[in-house]
């Protein structure tokens, strides 16, 4: 008999998983290592192969069919849902450029069915529009490229076999190139520098990872187009709709459990100045509709864009826009939340031993994760104004 969709999410994420992944975050948080169980268990249930087609033998989830179950998973544990999008975003981009006809990562799907790990690396000091400029370097050689860089936020550092990255190739200086590859985690040249010490998803393990003259074969480069925004296409947008809508979900995840716990919380905490609990209060009362109001409305626009993505809704070249656009309304609407459920918890609420302490922290991350709100603010504007995002000088 032939599964539905809403039985593959029940057996990919169960009840009785996201108990012992909710359990285990905060000792990971404290002890600053790796959700190695919690990986474990999302393999062993087929989670990493969520996104990846039947026909490669995964269970062919959409977009907007995955991200609620990445907004689950980080109710529950959030570092673990958003090191894992790294992967998802890979396999889910790969999954609908095939859809789409283009089958230059197919062999993506076929190397995450055999059990390979994706990861993500776009991140580099001193480069503030990822995926589209690098100060990473490729250099043609035969059989392939080598590649040279210093890469950071490698989220997935101690379990990934493959880190999807690019480079740029300035061969002529008055053409520049981006080169994305996939780098076999033993290559020659490869080496990962445990750095991450940081205020919030701290179990993802996001170290740097330092490339010196790696090789990689043609058979893993999924494009070599022109810098900027004049080379990006299909690869680029998959990327960016799997990715920052998939941030956006996870953080959207850390602001729903906030608020229920800000909820929970206001009916048991109390005043000698009150005859009933805080939940009387219309302070408090307006800061949990405040919190709901916005809620409701990241969800509706998450909710949306993923939808309109998968039914492959005809945007154009309007859909940069509204990709930004959605990841950072939404990231920005869970901080605010987060932030108010904080300030409604009190005192309580900043001790380790209270879990609002660490959401707090984790949450600080979604407005940095790409794009952030210089990155957003200046491309959407200048889209919406029809300003070409290369022209030159960047500002005036």
């Amino acid at each position: 008999m032939t599964m539905t969709t809403s039985e593959f999410v029940g057996s990919l994420l169960t009840d009785e998983m996201l108990a012992a992944f909710d359990e285990r975050a905060p000792l990971y948080d404290r002890e600053n290592r790796f959700f190695d169980e919690d990986f474990d268990d999302l393999r062993a249930s087929g989670y990493l192969l969520a996104a990846v087609p039947t026909e490669f033998g995964g269970f062919g989830l959409s977009l907007a069919e995955l991200a609620p179950m990445q907004r689950r998973l980080a109710y529950h544990a959030p570092a673990t849902a958003v090191a894992v999008n790294m992967h998802l975003y890979w396999t889910g981009a790969a999954a609908d450029m095939h859809r789409m006809g283009d089958d230059s990562l197919v062999w993506v799907l076929e190397a995450a069915a055999a059990g390979h790990v994706f990861a993500a690396g776009h991140g580099e000091r001193g480069n503030d529009i990822p995926l589209l400029l690098s100060t990473s370097e490729a250099e043609r050689v035969d059989g392939g490229w080598c590649i040279t860089g210093h890469k950071i936020f490698g989220s997935l550092s101690p379990v990934w076999t493959f880190m999807g990255l690019h480079a740029m190739d300035t061969s002529d200086p008055s053409a520049p190139r981006i080169v994305h590859v996939f780098v076999n985690r033993d290559a020659p040249g490869v080496k990962i520098v445990e750095t991450w010490d940081t205020i919030g998803m701290r179990s993802t393990s996001s170290h740097d990872t330092l490339l010196e003259s790696v090789f990689v074969p043609d058979s893993q480069v999924g494009l070599v187009c022109p810098a900027g925004f004049a080379g990006a296409g299909l690869f680029h947008l998959g990327v960016f709709a799997w990715g920052m809508l998939g941030f956006g979900a996870v953080y959207l995840g850390i602001a729903d459990r906030a608020y229920d716990l800000a909820v929970a919380g206001a009916h048991q905490k109390t005043s000698i100045a009150l005859t009933r609990s805080m939940a009387h209060h219309p302070g408090v009362q307006s800061g949990v509709a405040e919190m709901r109001m916005k809620l409701e409305a990241a969800e509706a626009h998450l909710d949306r864009t993923c939808a309109d993505w998968s039914d492959g809704v005809e945007h154009g070249a309007g859909w940069p826009l509204k990709l930004i656009s959605t990841k950072h309304n939404v990231t920005t609407r869970a901080w605010e939340v987060v932030d108010r459920a904080m300030e409604l918890t009190g005192g309580s609420g900043i001790f380790r031993s209270n879990r609002m302490e660490q959401l707090f922290r984790d949450a600080r991350l979604g407005r940095i994760h790409p794009g952030n709100d210089l990155f957003s603010h200046e491309t959407v504007g200048k889209l919406a104004l029809g300003i070409d995002p290369d022209s030159q000088p960047r500002w005036g």
